[in-house]
């Protein structure tokens, strides 16, 4: 097997990204669309984490620093490509860049219903904090919003 090689996703990326989710990611979001990931590595070219071997995409991060908080979201592995220690290594590069940053702690959501998951996220040193409820509110009916409207 050859290396792993990590690094930042750019705008030639997205397609293969938003088609690596459907296969390798559990659920889908609101912003799991072409505009979405776009606005996201335009704002923040470093948020964006992808994991290749052979030229093949094998897995994703997004480590998010709003400047205050990390916040991980979107850690999947190609099921083909599992317990090779491929998701370690881009929770290893997300927080080295949470480091770089300033950054104290980082959170990560994750599905109940996802197990596989959560076993992978404890395994890594997180833990749940059953205190918290996320609180969600869509923004739009999924149209695109424009200024003025």
């Amino acid at each position: 097997m050859t290396d792993l090689r990590v690094r930042a996703a750019g705008p030639e990326d997205l397609d293969a990204v938003l088609a690596f989710w459907k296969t390798a990611a559990e659920g889908t979001s609101i912003s799991d669309d072409r505009d979405g990931v776009e606005r996201l590595v335009a704002r923040d070219p470093e948020a964006l984490v992808l994991a290749e071997r052979d030229g093949e995409l094998v897995g994703t991060v997004i480590a998010g620093f709003d400047g205050w908080r990390c916040h991980l979201y979107r850690l999947a592995v190609h099921p083909d490509h599992r317990r090779q220690g491929i998701g370690s290594a881009l929770l290893a590069a997300a927080e080295e860049r949470f480091l770089r940053l300033g950054g104290r702690r980082g959170d990560a959501m994750v599905l109940r219903r996802n197990e596989r998951a959560q076993h992978a996220w404890r395994a890594a040193g997180y833990a749940p904090e059953e205190q918290w409820r996320r609180w969600v509110k869509p923004l739009t009916d999924g149209k695109v919003v424009t200024d003025g409207a």
